[in-house]
């Protein structure tokens, strides 16, 4: 038996990746990657960059890719709570401008693999909420860039009255006030 269980998602590639913790008296213990394990899983890639992040609730950060060198991500919470949202961005796929979204939290371990080309993003649902994930890319500013998080074409579904939130108090920065809406990829000529 795997330390890792991999869950489908809507779309192709995208899995939400369960653990196994080992918990007694004394707390917990789970790896949260391995190689090998990966690999059986069928997803082989490698990660080249790790990143930290800590938001307080209603910080929304997204929807964000890399034009050049895009990013794989494998991203999971350490503390508190984040609802993560993944965009299929692949030319030629199937699900092209569909989104995918799960809840991560300190609780539940879960973690969830984005294959390149996707465009992430994620609400803090909690205070204090710290957010890991590994890359299959560095980073490359020049390359940065993002889809609105409310774009109607894509109309993500925040949840936001389920988290007793609304779109005023959102903290969103002002890079991600200004990417760009979707209408506006041309996915076969957008990817450089």
């Amino acid at each position: 038996m795997g330390k890792f269980s991999k869950i489908g998602t809507s779309i192709n590639g995208l899995f939400i990746i369960e653990p196994t913790v080992f918990g007694d008296s004394r707390g917990f213990f789970m790896e949260t990657y391995s190689a090998c394990e990966f690999s059986d899983l069928g997803i082989a890639e490698t990660f080249v960059q790790d990143n930290h992040s800590r938001s307080a609730r209603g910080v929304l950060r997204g929807l964000h890719f890399q034009r050049e060198h895009p990013q794989g991500k494998l991203v999971r919470v350490a503390a508190g709570a984040v609802l993560d949202v993944a965009v299929d961005l692949r030319p030629g796929s199937a699900t092209y401008g569909k989104w995918e979204s799960v809840v991560l939290s300190a609780a539940n371990k879960r973690m969830f693999y984005i294959p390149p080309r996707f465009a992430h993003g994620y609400l803090a649902l909690e205070e204090g909420t710290e957010f890991l994930y590994k890359c299959t890319e560095l980073y490359h500013p020049a390359s940065d860039g993002g889809v609105l998080w409310n774009d109607p074409q894509l109309a993500v579904d925040w949840r936001l009255p389920e988290w007793g939130l609304c779109a005023e108090e959102l903290v969103i920065s002002e890079k991600d006030r200004r990417n760009i809406a979707f209408k506006d990829i041309d996915p076969y000529t957008f990817w450089l």
